[in-house]
């Protein structure tokens, strides 16, 4: 298993179109793929759940991966995250 912290640095935070965006990516890897905020921890892989999280501009959230290709998906997670997936701002 391996995590990685980051902080949202889209405006927006994770609102329903970048949640889409993550659970989309996440469902392309067989690995378990967690997004925890604020001590909570969900399924990557649900749109429901990560934008029940809340999590908004500027706060921290812990990315976590579990699985046979669990590196390739938490640098695809990361990379979305860190270019505010795909949002200008």
């Amino acid at each position: 298993m391996i995590e990685k912290k980051l902080v949202l640095c889209n405006k927006l935070g994770l609102h329903a179109r970048a949640a889409m965006k993550l659970t989309d990516l996440a469902m392309a890897f067989g690995s378990n793929l967690q997004i925890c905020y604020n001590q909570r921890c969900v399924d990557a892989k649900s749109i429901m759940e990560v934008m029940v999280l809340g999590a908004s501009y500027e706060q921290e959230v812990i990315l976590k991966a579990d699985g046979d290709d669990e590196q390739r998906a938490m640098e695809a997670m990361i990379e979305l995250i860190n270019n505010r997936f795909g949002e200008s701002e």
